[in-house]
């Protein structure tokens, strides 16, 4: 059986390791067989070996590192799904890079047959995007700001137009992704950094700054600071991109005295949320298909973390494909 694993720093080896078996002394486990899987910014640092605050020593662990796929049950010793069936299902810590593995029956939750497997699998990153969105204010009439438009800030921008936001302003440095953020439901871009971007949205936002900022950007870099500075006084900062930690430097006194309220997010559930995101997908509320942009057969997974990591060619979700997709595992 096919397994990855990162060697080195930026270097991904495809492994034949043994089979995956169902510890008999607990119950509601299942074999999951991957199909198909879509690479993450999170999976970036253990792939570049530079994220404080995580064991990047390398070899890194086998399997190490994915966790949004949808593929098959063919194994289980539980109740809740029959073999045959086809999931969405999320790993613990990431470790999904296996051509099988073991995975708790409660960690995965149906397809929506409307969607095709493409689309179903951005339920995972989508999933949290809505999780996030959840813990907002009522959004309509309200403006916001999305720091950063990889592919959550892509999908947070579709999400903050389908609760109603007034002006959705996408700020990035790269103009592929500036554009692309219109296409999802920007009502305005402005290409730069959050911390140079305000005199811009000062003027979208004729004179005042943004009811609600959204920061996405994360890991190496953080914008925390970009968005104090953005956000206006009484208003709210969700703060999704997880950043290096510690974090230095933070303008959080600022913070304060603007009296800004500030969310974090982790971590989904998969009773309701995971759930809600498919139906928002299948019921065509939202449409990520622009979202997806390059595609991989298992063999090629070094090309397919090179191009991710690199931005190359428009890089925003790439998807990866199993063995078991072609009926060949």
């Amino acid at each position: 059986m096919i397994a990855g694993q990162f060697t080195s720093r930026r270097r991904i080896e495809l492994i034949d390791i043994e089979e995956p078996k169902i510890p008999e002394q607990t119950p509601g486990m299942m074999i999951f067989q991957p199909e198909m899987t879509c690479l993450c910014g999170s999976d970036l640092p253990f792939f570049d070996g530079d994220f404080e605050g995580h064991d990047v020593s390398y070899p890194q662990p086998v399997g190490k590192s994915l966790h949004e796929m949808v593929g098959t049950v063919v194994e289980t010793n539980g109740t809740r799904w029959q073999p045959g069936t086809r999931v969405l299902a999320v790993p613990l810590v990431q470790m999904g890079l296996w051509e099988r593995y073991v995975l708790s029956e409660d960690r995965a939750i149906a397809l929506d047959d409307r969607l095709s497997d493409e689309i179903a699998l951005l339920t995972q990153p989508f999933g949290t995007v809505v999780w996030a969105l959840k813990k907002l204010p009522n959004m309509i009439d309200r403006d916001a700001v999305v720091l950063g438009l990889g592919p959550i800030g892509q999908m947070f921008v579709a999400g903050l137009r389908n609760m109603g936001a007034r002006r959705i302003i996408g700020i990035d440095p790269v103009p592929e992704r500036t554009a692309l953020a219109l296409k999802m439901g920007a009502t305005d871009v402005v290409n730069s950094t959050g911390g140079a971007a305000e005199d811009d949205v000062r003027k979208i936002l004729n004179g005042e700054l943004s009811d609600v900022v959204v920061e996405v950007v994360g890991h190496k870099a953080q914008a925390f600071n970009d968005a104090v500075l953005l956000t206006r006084h009484h208003g709210d900062i969700l703060y999704f991109g997880v950043p290096p930690s510690p974090l230095d430097g933070l303008h959080f006194k600022e913070a304060m005295l603007k009296n800004i309220t500030i969310r974090t997010s982790l971590h989904p559930d998969f009773e309701r949320t995971f759930p809600l995101a498919m139906q928002w997908l299948a019921e065509g509320r939202i449409d990520l298909s622009p979202l997806l942009t390059h595609r991989f057969p298992l063999a090629q997974m070094q090309d397919a973390f090179d191009i991710f990591r690199d931005r190359r060619e428009g890089a925003i979700k790439v998807l990866v494909e199993f063995p078991a997709l072609a009926g060949t595992s």
